[in-house]
């Protein structure tokens, strides 16, 4: 038989216990702190939303010189449809009788085209619409200008460095203790700031500029160094031209297994495929860098009607250089992609 001593032991454990019990209930049950998760993830998009992105929408080449894998499917479906509730099915069919203009139940090179466009120009201004919302950011004091030294603040501010100390020291001319990696970030940062600033180059951006700053497919100068870059990356002999084995050759890496093998084999592919039958014009077997422009263009008219004919070419069954809605829903693989619901939400996969 238990003593007292022992019992009331036993009873103030047994109390214990149930009032963890209680409390890991009661914490579960409680929400989750949504200022804390809504502060995490304010912070994570304003780091994003400073750094020019690394995808374009509606543009055939991506920064670092991979091919959009996605552009067909973002020139085709455009963001309204792909935030459209239904199946893919229902959005074809949707898609199409707009595309369709003239109602003869087929598309045509043409209004393929205008379509194209049309989708293109929905991604630039909402391009526009972003980029406001990231300038007013950037521009606390509100005079329609950000300088360089502001942008930069606010930059280190979303790498999580103290905004008060760092804007206090570039105001003193003191020395920043950044990582080399930031640094290195801010650096290509700040060669780009200087090709978005229009002459007179005084290194405050306008609102267009900060534009042309995170987005150099609205700027024709911007696209340019865009293209200077790409080429710099790819160009083994220094002519600031690309021949087919410069461009096809594989990233810097390692094949380790037969899956990496496959990718390696569609990447060569695909770029074999883009580089001789669209981006050089001529077909000399060289890619200039005036020829590169044109091509990563988005608003260039030709390119979007050598678009077109290649999107009908992959499913026009027929031969009859039109596309009917069943050849569109057969192939709709190609027209909505495997990353439908990736690119819903803004994300890329690099390849």
């Amino acid at each position: 038989m238990l003593s007292r001593q022992a019992f009331l032991c036993s009873l103030g454990s047994l109390y214990l216990s149930l009032l963890l019990i209680f409390l890991l209930m009661d914490v579960c049950a409680r929400p989750a702190n949504n200022s804390v998760l809504k502060g995490k993830a304010e912070k994570e998009k304003e780091e994003k939303d400073l750094v020019p992105p690394d995808h374009l929408n509606g543009v055939k080449m991506e920064l670092d010189g991979h091919l959009n894998r996605d552009f067909h499917q973002e020139v085709f479906l455009g963001r309204a449809s792909l935030e459209q509730r239904g199946s893919n099915r229902d959005k074809l069919t949707d898609i199409f009788s707009k595309v369709d203009r003239n109602n003869d139940k087929k598309i045509s090179a043409k209004e393929m085209q205008r379509w194209i466009m049309e989708k293109t120009d929905e991604h630039f201004q909402e391009a526009v619409q972003e980029n406001k919302m990231h300038f007013r950011a950037v521009d606390p004091d509100g005079d329609g200008h950000v300088s360089w030294d502001e942008y930069k603040i606010k930059f280190l501010a979303s790498k999580g460095f103290n905004e008060k100390e760092i804007a206090e020291k570039i105001k003193n001319n003191e020395e920043l203790k950044i990582d080399e990696e930031t640094q290195e970030v801010l650096d290509n940062l700040k060669d780009r700031w200087y090709q978005a600033d229009n002459p007179p180059p005084d290194l405050l951006l306008s609102e267009q500029e900060f534009l042309s700053f995170l987005h150099p497919e609205h700027s024709r100068g911007m696209l340019h160094f865009m293209v200077q870059e790409i080429i710099r990356d790819l160009d083994q002999d220094g002519d600031k031209k690309l021949t087919l084995s410069e461009f096809i050759s594989l990233p810097v890496g390692t094949v380790e297994n037969q899956q990496a093998q496959d990718i390696d084999d569609d990447w060569v592919r695909d770029r074999r495929k883009e580089f001789q039958e669209v981006i050089d014009a001529n077909h000399d077997g060289i890619v200039t860098m005036e020829e590169l422009e044109e091509y990563m263009d988005p608003m260039n008219e030709h390119n979007a009607l050598n678009e077109a004919r290649q999107m009908i070419a992959v499913a026009d069954e027929n031969q009859n250089h039109h596309l009917e809605l069943e050849e569109i829903l057969k192939y709709s693989e190609y027209f909505t992609g495997s990353k439908l619901m990736d690119y819903a939400r803004n994300v890329h996969e690099e390849f």
